[in-house]
C-alpha cells in the first residue's frame, strides 16, 4: 500500500483526516499574503535604489538589506503557511520593524509610495498577528493526549 511507511507500518495519522496547514488557525493565510506584499515592496525599494543611486558603495548596502529583509519575509510567509510556531513571532517582528525602517528614509520623493505602504502594512500585520494570536483551529481531540495536567487515570479513586 501506498499509504504505509516501509515494513508496512500505517503513518501516526492514518484513519484521521488531516486539516490543512494554513486552516489550522484563523487569518494565517491573510498573515502570509501581507509577508509576501512586504517581501514585494522591499524589492521595490531596491529598484528605487537603483534607479536613484548616485554612488556605488551604499547603493550595494541597501539592496543587500532589501533583498535580505524580502527573503526574511518570504521564508517566513512560507513558514506561516506551513504552520511553524515560530513565524507568528516572526511576522510580529517584521511588522514592528517595518514602520520605523520606512520612517528612517524620511518619507522623500522618490520613496514615498513605497514607505508609505510598508509603514501601514506593518501596522496592519503586526495588528493581524496579535489579532489572530489567541485563536485556535476547531478544537479536536487527541488520542493519548499532550497535557496530562490535571487528568487522573480512570482507575483512580478521586476521579469524578
Amino acid at each position: 500500500m501506498a499509504s504505509q511507511l516501509p515494513g508496512g507500518v500505517p503513518p501516526p495519522d492514518a484513519g484521521r483526516r488531516m486539516a490543512p496547514a494554513a486552516a489550522s488557525r484563523p487569518g494565517r493565510r491573510l498573515i502570509a499574503g501581507m509577508l509576501l506584499v512586504a517581501a514585494v515592496l522591499d524589492v521595490a525599494r531596491c529598484g528605487v535604489v537603483l534607479a536613484t543611486a548616485r554612488h556605488a558603495g551604499p547603493a550595494t548596502g541597501l539592496v543587500a538589506a532589501g533583498l535580505a529583509a524580502a527573503a526574511l519575509s518570504l521564508w517566513t510567509a512560507h513558514a506561516c503557511r506551513g504552520g511553524r510556531r515560530w513565524s507568528a513571532w516572526a511576522a510580529v517582528l517584521i511588522g514592528a520593524a517595518s514602520a520605523p525602517q520606512a520612517a528612517l528614509s524620511g518619507f522623500r520623493v522618490p520613496y514615498t509610495i513605497p514607505d508609505t505602504a510598508t509603514a501601514a502594512l506593518g501596522v496592519v500585520l503586526t495588528v493581524a498577528v496579535l489579532a489572530t494570536a489567541g485563536q485556535t483551529g476547531p478544537a479536536e481531540w487527541l488520542p493519548g493526549g499532550t497535557c496530562t495536567i490535571g487528568v487522573r487515570s480512570p482507575g483512580d479513586p478521586q476521579r469524578r
